[in-house]
């Protein structure tokens, strides 16, 4: 089978699978092009309220697929680096369901997203210095964010491997979980996500960003034209007074705000 990202829509949920199965799912210089546009329009489709990344069969990603290095590694790392940044911008929750290895440019995908859950089996190494590769300013920032300075530089310093029970003391990962229980775990968790206010996790998804507030681009007025824009979406789109009357009810919401800057299209099914 030729590498290829795959994906579906399910009950609120977007799942997109990285698919070489053949060398642990590592990612050509295609598969890295093609995720940018397919977020793109998982996006914009009203039906996907989460998003799962995942890798076939028992593995997450063991990185670039290192023949794509050979010629024009920062073009390569450039691609990567695109690719990372439309799934760390992607408007709506985002998770990673990691097993197996998880290395290099796919601890860099892991990473963009919101949340990385990982089977107990699981192994995390970021491998520049093993390629004598420039790990990019803005990927080393991610990673410092996430579990400090000092694990970034001992990762990024060796290139050794990490089990997944230190990935969750120094916060790479967020829930490790017992051998063959990751998927009902990710599937029961993303239905939370999906049944919850697409509204409150956009703006907690904008605020907790690294850029965001007082030091972020455009520095207080920018943060507090921010403030502002989210209170009157707030105001606007009902879904407070829809999660009160829930609450009051003992029912369900059902929250109906979506981005209103993303037009409606449907992805594709899973092929």
């Amino acid at each position: 089978m030729e590498p290829q990202l795959r994906h579906a829509v399910a009950d609120g949920v977007a799942t997109v699978v990285i698919d070489h199965q053949a060398k642990r799912n590592a990612m050509t210089a295609d598969m890295w092009r093609a995720l940018p546009p397919l977020l793109t329009e998982l996006a914009a489709d009203p039906a996907v309220r989460a998003l799962v990344l995942t890798g076939a069969g028992d593995t997450f990603c063991a990185g670039a697929d290192i023949s794509s290095l050979r010629e024009e590694p920062a073009r390569a790392q450039e691609l990567a680096v695109r690719a990372e940044e439309a799934l760390a911008a992607f408007p709506k929750p985002t998770l990673a369901a990691v097993a197996g290895y998880c290395v290099g440019g796919g601890c860099q995908l892991a990473a963009a997203c919101d949340l990385r859950f990982a089977d107990e089996g699981a192994v995390f190494a970021v491998t520049p210095a093993k390629l004598g590769i420039v790990y990019p300013a803005s990927t080393t920032r991610r990673l410092v964010s996430l579990v400090g300075p000092s694990t970034a530089k001992y990762l990024l310093f060796s290139g050794e491997p990490i089990d997944a029970g230190r990935a969750l003391r120094t916060g790479l990962v967020d829930e490790v979980l017992p051998a063959g229980e990751l998927r009902a775990r990710v599937a029961g968790f993303t239905r939370i996500l999906a049944a919850r206010s697409l509204l409150t996790q956009a703006a907690a998804k904008e605020f907790a960003s690294p850029a965001a507030g007082a030091d972020g681009p455009g520095g207080a007025d920018a943060g507090a034209a921010r403030e502002a824009h989210w209170a009157e979406q707030m105001r606007a789109s009902g879904d407070t007074a829809e999660g009160v009357a829930a609450f009051l009810e003992r029912r369900q919401p059902r929250f109906a705000w979506t981005p209103p800057e993303v037009p409606a299209t449907r992805a594709a099914p899973l092929r």
